[in-house]
C-alpha cells in the first residue's frame, strides 16, 4: 500500500486548476492528466468497472463481499482547484513533529506561517504538516480527498475480512467553479447515498449550505477626451462605485459568520467605457436568499433610475440550494458518518457550510450527499495546510462508514 502522504504529495504536484471563463468540460485540458492516473491506479489496485467518460468524470466500484443485500453507497471528490491562486508547480513542504511555531514556507521571499495569524496550527503542535512552498495553494482541496478515498479502497481491497456492500466512487472536475455536479450521471453512480470528502477541518460533518447565485453587473459609460468632458462623458466605473455603495455594507464576507448570509464581489474590470463586477450571493435561508437577489436588481434599477437610458445590466443565475432540505428526510446517513467519526475517535463537528459543495447539487439530482472533512485548512491560497493525522482520520471514517453501513 502506498503512504497515504506520498500519494497526496504526487497528487498535488499536478496542476488541475479549473478555468471559469470556459465553456467546455473539463475547464481545463490538465484536469485530464490526473483523472486518467487515477483511472490507471484504480484498475492496477484491483477496483471494478472503472471508467472514464468524454469530460473526465472518472467512476469505479468495490465490489461487495457480504452474502445479503446493503444498500450501495459513494464516495465522491474533485480533481480541480481553485482558479483564484496559482497551482503551477506545487511543492509541498512536509514538517515532522511541529513544534507549535513559526513555518518558514519562502526563505527568499520571507514568507511565514504563523500561528499568530492563524490559530489553529496549535491544535496540531507534534503532528506532521504538510505545506506550500509560499508560492501556490498546496490543492488539499480536494486532492486530501482524493487520496483518502483511494487509499481507503486500497486498505479494504487488502483486508477482505472487513466486511462491507458495493461501494461506488468518483472524481469530478470542475467543483471550484460551480460545476463539478453538472454532468455527474447519478443514475451511472448507481450510488443510495454518497459523502462528499471536500471539508476542512478534522471532524466537519456538514449537511446544510449556502443558497447560491452568481451576477455579472455590466455598466455601460461613455468615453470622451477629459478636456471636453463636461455634459458628455460618462463614467462607469463611478456608476459602477455608485451601485457598490448602496448594497449594504456590512453584509460582505469578511463581516459576517455563521448562518449570515452576504454579497461579495470578487472581481471588477474597469474602463470609462464599461466596468463588470462579478458578485456571488449567499444566504442559507431560502426566503432570505431570494429576498438578497431581489435587493440586488432593485440596487440595479434605483441606480438606472438616474440616467436617461439604462447603463446598469444584471445577469444573475441560481447555482445551488441548500440541500438540507433533500438530507432532513434521510439523516439517518448523518448519523451513520457521526458514529463513523466517533469510532475512530474523532469528535463530530457538524456545521453549516459557508460555501457549496457538489454534494448540494447532486443532492437535488437525487443522491442526498453530506459533506465530510478531508483535514485542510486555509484553502486557494499560499497559506494553505493539511495534517497527516487528519487525512489519515479521514480515510478511517470511510472505511467506518462502509463497515457501519453493512453492519446496520
Amino acid at each position: 500500500m502506498e503512504n497515504l502522504t506520498s500519494r497526496f504529495i504526487r497528487y498535488a504536484k499536478i496542476d488541475t486548476q479549473s478555468n471559469p471563463e470556459s465553456d467546455q468540460c473539463p475547464s481545463s485540458d490538465k484536469q485530464w492528466k490526473l483523472a486518467n492516473m487515477l483511472v490507471k491506479e484504480l484498475k492496477e489496485m484491483g477496483m471494478e468497472d472503472v471508467t472514464i467518460d468524454e469530460h473526465a468524470y472518472v467512476m469505479a466500484t468495490l465490489p461487495s463481499n457480504i452474502d445479503k443485500e446493503i444498500p450501495v453507497i459513494g464516495f465522491i471528490a474533485h480533481m480541480d482547484t481553485s482558479p483564484d491562486f496559482s497551482a503551477d508547480k506545487v511543492s509541498p513542504q512536509v514538517h515532522e513533529n511541529y513544534n507549535g511555531k513559526d513555518i518558514l514556507l519562502n526563505k527568499e521571499k520571507n514568507i511565514v506561517l504563523s500561528p499568530n495569524d492563524f490559530e489553529e496550527l496549535k491544535l496540531y503542535k507534534g503532528q506532521t504538516i504538510i505545506t506550500t512552498d509560499g508560492t501556490t495553494l498546496l490543492g488539499a482541496d480536494d486532492k486530501a480527498g482524493v487520496a483518502e478515498i483511494m487509499s481507503a479502497m486500497e486498505f479494504l481491497l487488502q483486508h477482505p475480512e472487513i466486511k462491507h456492500g458495493k461501494v461506488r466512487i468518483a472524481f469530478n472536475p470542475d467543483e471550484e467553479i460551480g460545476k463539478g455536479a453538472y454532468l455527474f450521471d447519478v443514475k451511472k453512480f448507481g450510488a443510495k447515498w454518497a459523502y462528499t470528502m471536500d471539508g476542512g477541518q478534522i471532524g466537519e460533518l456538514e449537511y446544510e449550505n449556502f443558497n447560491a447565485a452568481g451576477a455579472v453587473v455590466t455598466v455601460k459609460g461613455v468615453s470622451v477626451h477629459p478636456g471636453t468632458a463636461y455634459h458628455q462623458m460618462i463614467n462607469s466605473m463611478l456608476i459602477a462605485n455608485n451601485f457598490i455603495s448602496s448594497l449594504p455594507k456590512n453584509e460582505t464576507p469578511e463581516t459576517t459568520k455563521g448562518y449570515e448570509g452576504f454579497f461579495h464581489l470578487y472581481q471588477m474590470k474597469g474602463t470609462v467605457e464599461e466596468t463588470t463586477l462579478n458578485y456571488i450571493i449567499r444566504d442559507h435561508n431560502r426566503k432570505n436568499f431570494e429576498a438578497r437577489k431581489a435587493l440586488f436588481l432593485q440596487v440595479a434599477k434605483a441606480v438606472n433610475n438616474g440616467y436617461e437610458k439604462p447603463l446598469v445590466d444584471v445577469d444573475m443565475k441560481d447555482q445551488y440550494y441548500n440541500m438540507k432540505e433533500k438530507i432532513e428526510p434521510n439523516m439517518h446517513i448523518v448519523d451513520i458518518a457521526e458514529k463513523a467519526m466517533i469510532k475512530a475517535g474523532v469528535k463530530p463537528k457538524i456545521k453549516a457550510i459557508r460555501g457549496g459543495t457538489d454534494g448540494a447539487q447532486l443532492s437535488f439530482k437525487g443522491l442526498p450527499c453530506p459533506n465530510i472533512f478531508a483535514g485542510g485548512h486555509n484553502f486557494h491560497g499560499k497559506f494553505e495546510f493539511v495534517p497527516v493525522q487528519s487525512m489519515e482520520k479521514a480515510k478511517e471514517v470511510i472505511v467506518n462508514i462502509i463497515s457501519l453501513t453493512a453492519e446496520s
